[in-house]
């Protein structure tokens, strides 16, 4: 009878006459492994709070068909409920406690699933709306992972220059604002490549990428952590200085970016060289220039450069 009683309600316990468990169900067993109920008096083991009036062995016989509300003694104090039922053994009592378990306490305090329930009990489908809902919930959060991801990837495509990997245009304008915004005084610099068109011409665009990725490592390795350097497009440059108001500062970075880029620039077994001009302007604490005209106050020194026979820095007058 037993094995029946295993299998229709696995947590369930047989009680004797004097109210002493004789059998213990195999999920009711699990969730007190360490413990050696068969024995041991029911009243003993669990608190029976409703019904209230129940004190002994002998009372439990009168209420034979009742609902039963109760907790475990030991640690954890688990609330169950269950029914009280006569066994197929003169003066047995059945305790099925197969409905009475929450699911949370199953799942968390016990590590409950669904072959430790009788395939009919409505703890099962309980079991599977939980594990359903970890599953979709753990699915939502790696969906929720690929799509920062993802975001975070496409906002930063859509700042980057994808050649050289510096700051784009859009990216420039925007650090540019945002420093303007501030009221901190920056200098602008514009960069134009020389020559460069020739070397595309002459030895084709693989070779006007490899330097174009050159020139962008040169630029980064003479300016600091907080400077931003971008490439605008094609062959012109541009980097923004926070903090730098000193004309002598600006001069000695320009003059070593002009000498760097003017080594020759090795590509296969081909020779590449390109010179640079440069236009410098300062955007002072006090000013209340706009980015458009800080743009073309070094564009006007730019081409003063470019005039001068290029390899050169001017500086415009205007701030």
């Amino acid at each position: 009878m037993t094995d029946i009683l295993n299998v229709i309600c696995p947590m369930h316990l047989v009680l004797n006459k004097t109210g002493h468990i004789v059998h213990v169900g195999p999920t009711l067993e699990k969730i007190r492994a360490k413990s050696k109920w068969v024995g041991k008096r029911f009243l003993e083991v669990f608190v029976l709070k409703r019904p209230r009036s129940i004190s002994c062995a002998k009372e439990l016989h009168y209420i034979a068909f009742a609902k039963l509300h109760l907790n475990l003694r030991d640690t954890p104090r688990t609330k169950l409920k269950g029914v009280l039922v006569p066994g197929p053994v003169a003066d047995h009592l059945i305790v099925n406690l197969s409905f009475g378990i929450s699911v949370v306490d199953a799942v968390r305090e016990y590590g409950l699933t669904n072959t430790d329930f009788a395939p009919t009990d409505l703890t099962i489908e309980m079991l599977y709306l939980v594990e359903a809902k970890s599953a979709a919930m753990e699915a939502s959060r790696k969906l929720n992972l690929r799509l920062q991801g993802a975001m975070i990837a496409a906002e930063e495509q859509a700042f980057t220059d994808t050649l050289t990997g510096l700051k784009n245009r859009r990216a420039f304008d925007y650090i540019m604002e945002r420093q303007i915004v501030s009221g901190h005084g920056f200098a602008l610099m514009q960069i134009d490549l020389a020559f460069f068109k020739a070397v595309n011409d002459s030895l084709g665009h693989a070779a006007g990428d490899h330097v174009l990725q050159t020139v962008s490592q040169i630029m980064i390795e003479e300016i600091r952590e907080t400077d931003t350097v971008a490439r605008l497009g094609g062959d012109e440059f541009a980097i923004l200085f926070p903090g730098v108001s000193d004309a002598a500062v600006l001069t000695s970075i320009g003059q070593r970016i002009i000498s760097e880029l003017e080594m020759p620039i090795h590509f296969q077994d081909k020779v590449c060289q390109v010179s640079a001009s440069i236009g410098s302007v300062f955007n002072l604490m006090d000013s209340s220039s706009t980015a458009k005209q800080l743009f073309e106050n070094a564009d006007i020194a730019l081409y003063a450069s470019k005039r001068m026979g290029r390899a050169q820095q001017t500086f415009s007058p205007k701030t």
